[in-house]
């Protein structure tokens, strides 16, 4: 069920919320805090993006900016590609669309869209229209590669920091530099190790996840996440409905400093505030060692 959520003080903070994440589709919506909405992937059709924005209390016509981090289906919808008609629907002709320079051929199928499109090099930082700046890496993930974003946010008073990575092939030493201690990490934990081998995909397809250039496992996710050090707060991105689950995906941050969400490809997230340290924090739950054939059990952190 969507909740829409007020802010109960003065203090405006940026925000990030996962409309979904999977291979069903993928996209987020960033609230800077000044009035603009940013984003992150469109790999939800149009309608559900708008519904998905209306129960938050969001108005789509204040997207100022969509940034790709690539144009697999699974994170540029094909409905995209053509121009709203009629109703309230989520517009994109007054919206700047920010694609890797090697993805823009890919990114010709939204022409009809009604796009501004503007292109963007790796590690050349950018800034968005709405005034964000932001730092991007081109990564390993199949032919073409991923973008990964850093995007600093805030006043100059209270700068605060998101850390964006999904579908990634590996995590090198770039990476880690470009993230370390951003506020908040948003990154892929795509699978487990032991359900892809036991699943029933094609080896080719196992061989493709799991080589270095397709998606992170829970354990290299986890990984990724202790080099960067993020001050505040993880969310787990992309996880696989067939080769993960949320409580296998969960442990791999047992007894971690830092608040954890997981997306999901049905429902949003809660709202993630971006640069100040959570004063509510949902439970979390750590998985208890199974004994032979017997399945994980959860319990509170305490």
């Amino acid at each position: 069920m969507h909740v829409t959520e007020d802010r109960h003080d003065d203090t405006v903070r940026p925000r990030l919320c996962v409309l979904a994440s999977g291979s069903g589709g993928n996209c987020s919506v960033l609230d800077p805090g000044n009035g603009t909405l940013i984003l992150i992937d469109l790999g939800l059709s149009p309608r559900r993006t708008e519904k998905e924005l209306d129960a938050l209390g969001l108005d789509p016509a204040n997207v100022t900016d969509v940034v790709l981090t690539h144009l697999d289906h699974d994170h540029c919808n094909a409905g995209w590609g053509k121009r709203p008609i009629g109703g309230s629907g989520v517009r994109t002709a007054g919206a700047t669309l920010h694609v890797h320079r090697r993805h823009m051929g890919r990114a010709s199928r939204l022409a009809g869209g009604g796009w501004r499109m503007r292109k963007f090099d790796s590690a050349l930082p950018f800034e968005l229209d709405c005034g964000i700046g932001v730092r991007p890496a081109l990564l390993p993930h199949d032919e073409l590669g991923v973008a990964a974003f850093r995007m600093e946010l805030g006043s100059e008073a209270e700068r605060a920091s998101l850390g964006f990575a999904t579908d990634l092939g590996r995590v090198g030493p770039d990476l880690i530099e470009m993230l370390g201690g951003v506020d908040v990490l948003a990154i892929e934990s795509n699978y487990c190790p032991r359900l892809q081998m036991r699943s029933g995909r094609p080896d080719y397809l196992k061989r493709r996840i799991m080589a270095g250039a397709g998606h992170l496992s829970n354990e290299e996710c986890a990984d990724a996440v202790r080099r960067i050090e993020p001050r505040e707060h993880v969310v787990l991105l992309h996880l696989s409905q067939e080769c993960n689950a949320p409580e296998v995906a969960r442990h791999a941050h047992q007894g971690a400093d830092y608040a954890l969400t997981l997306s999901s490809q049905d429902e949003p997230t809660r709202w993630v505030e971006i640069g100040v340290v959570q004063r509510v924090l949902a439970p979390r739950t750590r998985v208890r060692e199974p004994g032979p054939g017997t399945p994980p059990t959860l319990f509170p952190v305490t």
